[in-house]
């Protein structure tokens, strides 16, 4: 099978990882065809159609598709350079993957309702999302475990790195994040705060996996900034609720969950003190997050539940 994946930007880096995943793990071949660089994350590229030379190479990937993944809000009348999917329609199955796009969370029904009037399947990047959409399939994200910017790292020792990757801090609890550590700091002065903003993914990855705590935010669901810490063995603060872990218990088949739970600003505040002032325990979280990644999450894994979603429509 030909599947040709189609976005605006890449979401989070997610579309490059699943190509690349299908075309290693499984028998069928995947592109990834994007129009658009946001945040300037400089995630890595397969069809840029502003980079395109010509239109030759992706017309051919267009007309030998034999299933169509639009992420995000795309669709098939998506402008790709003077052309566009709809001229390659000939019947094959069309998929549509929400990532939380802000459009998508302020209207879900709206891209719902119409998805399934088209006869259309649909999938969503976390567990939260299937709430408002629960006609939807979880495909979890995937994160290539192996690549050395997603292994574990010797820490800088000098100090106990608390790091915070926020694209949108009103989204992700910064405020509170800013907050707890200025209390913090007070008990427990070898505490730093790492905040990575504006730059390109790869110099992201590159200082959290020297930092010796991650905190993701406290909004019930989990990130790729969560998935990609834990892969390098970082502790991993989180807000998950139940709905979400009972998601994951069931995807992993696993009772235990590496995350660092707190809610709260008083939750947050306590987790930190602990962690900051213990090196055994945040070694051993991140040993635990680690061996979770590699026994439960890896590409294949997740190529292989997308697959076999693929086959199903």
């Amino acid at each position: 099978m030909n599947i040709v994946m189609v976005t605006t930007n890449d979401p989070a880096g997610t579309g490059i990882q699943f190509m690349r995943a299908i075309n290693q793990y499984t028998e069928h071949a995947c592109r990834l065809v994007t129009t658009e660089i946001r945040y300037n994350f400089m995630f890595d590229k397969d069809l840029h159609v502003p980079w395109l030379p010509s239109r030759i190479e992706l017309d051919q990937v267009l007309a030998e598709a034999d299933l169509f993944h639009f992420h995000m809000a795309a669709d098939e009348d998506l402008d790709l350079g003077g052309t566009s999917v709809r001229a390659f329609l000939r019947g094959q199955p069309i998929v549509h993957h929400h990532h939380g796009e802000p459009a998508f969370r302020a209207d879900p029904r709206k891209f719902a309702d119409r998805e399934l009037a088209q006869g259309r399947k649909a999938i969503v990047a976390t567990p939260d999302l299937l709430r408002a959409y629960p006609e939807a399939t979880w495909i979890p994200n995937t994160v290539p475990i192996d690549d050395p910017l997603y292994r574990p790292a010797v820490k800088d020792s000098d100090r106990v790195w608390v790091c915070h990757t926020p694209t949108r801090r009103e989204l992700k609890n910064t405020t509170d994040f800013i907050a707890a550590m200025a209390r913090v700091r007070d008990r427990h002065p070898q505490a730093a705060v790492r905040l990575i903003e504006h730059t390109t993914h790869k110099e992201c990855l590159a200082r959290k996996r020297r930092s010796s705590i991650l905190f993701d935010h406290m909004q019930g669901y989990f990130g790729v900034s969560s998935l990609e810490a834990l892969s390098q063995g970082v502790p991993t603060i989180a807000g998950l609720d139940a709905w979400n872990q009972r998601h994951l218990r069931s995807f992993t088949e696993s009772d235990t969950l590496p995350f660092v739970f707190a809610y709260t600003l008083a939750d947050l505040e306590q987790q930190l003190d602990v962690l900051i002032a213990d090196e055994d325990r945040r070694n051993e979280v991140g040993r635990a997050s680690r061996a979770f990644m590699e026994r439960h999450w890896t590409p294949r894994i997740v190529a292989e539940r997308l697959v076999r979603f693929y086959e199903s429509v």
